[in-house]
Formats: structure tokens, sequence, C-alpha cells
């Protein structure tokens, strides 16, 4: 089993994105690991999909069709959006801290306890990727 890449990691400023598109790649080759299953196309990936204004899916299928990451950002800003400089700060300053006080912070907690990272000081969804993934 490999990771997918970081959340971290952005394309043309966008965090996530990367991520998602690993993710599709990797689950195609058989190489995602089953607990990443069940939330394909949720969670993070549909938050990205809904930003871009593009079907799970449809981008899905894109890249699983060849694209690489750049061309699969060029398709979802043609079918879609492409958002302006000041809707990707937005973005990304939403997807980083997703999980600090908000309303998944108890969804937050609960997988933090569940892994036993209670002592890493995880505040985000970011942070119990990164701690989970080993980086």
């Amino acid at each position: 089993m490999k990771y997918p890449t970081s959340p971290k990691e952005s394309l043309r400023g966008i965090l996530y994105f990367r991520r998602l598109c690993n993710k599709v790649r990797l689950h195609c080759d058989g190489e995602l690991g089953e607990d990443y299953h069940q939330n394909l196309g949720a969670g993070m990936d549909l938050w990205t999909c809904q930003f871009l204004e593009v079907e799970y899916q449809a981008l899905a299928d894109q890249v699983k069709q060849g694209l690489g990451d750049e061309e699969a950002l060029d398709w979802a800003f043609k079918q879609g959006r492409e958002p302006s400089e000041l809707q990707i700060e937005w973005w990304n300053s939403y997807i980083r801290n997703c999980g600090f006080g908000d309303t998944l912070a108890e969804i937050l907690a609960q997988r933090v306890e569940e892994s036993g990272f209670q002592d890493k000081g995880i505040q985000t969804f970011f942070e119990y990727i990164e701690t989970d993934e080993g980086r």
C-alpha cells in the first residue's frame, strides 16, 4: 500500500487537488489502502470538486484515462470554473483548517483518540492526515 500525496501539496496554489488525483490513480492501480476506499469522492475529495464546480466521478474518469495533475486541473477549469486568486486563498484557508473549532472538530477528536494521537497536538484534519501517514 502506498500513501497518497500530502494534502499540503498544491497545484497552481490550490491545496489538496494533487492528493485527490493521486488517490484516484493509486485506487485504479490497486495500491490505495482499503481504509481510503470508503471516502473516495467524499469529504475533502468532494469539497475540492465542489470548489471547482465539477463532478467527482467525471474528474476521476479523466484522471483514470491518463491526465496528469496539470491537465486534470485544466480540464476542471474548463468544465467547472477557474477560481480567482482570492477564492483560492479562501479555499486554502478552509481546507487547511478543517476540524479546528468547526462542525468537524468532534469527528477529528474521535479519530485522534481512535488512532492514539492524543499527545500529538493535532488540531486540523491536515495535521491528522500527515501524522497518520507518517509525515
